[in-house]
């Protein structure tokens, strides 16, 4: 298993489909991962507590989606 951790942020429960795709892959090389659903749109305080906390809780890379707006991720 690899040291690296990411976390894997969607807007909304209905990306997860799509998303979930990256974890396969991530799941293939033995690369930590969580995945949360956070909508800067709806929860932005919740967004950037998570960005704030993310290197503290041992998070070296973070990838964000969100439908067809990138932007709310």
């Amino acid at each position: 298993m690899s040291k690296s951790k990411i976390a894997i942020l969607m807007g909304s429960q209905s990306d997860k489909a799509v998303m979930e795709k990256t974890g396969e892959v991530l799941r293939e090389f033995g690369v930590a991962f969580e995945m949360h659903v956070l909508s800067a749109h709806r929860k932005p305080k919740a967004v950037a507590e998570f960005a704030s906390q993310a290197k503290a809780n041992g998070f070296q890379v973070i990838i964000a989606g969100a439908g067809m707006a990138a932007h709310l991720a």
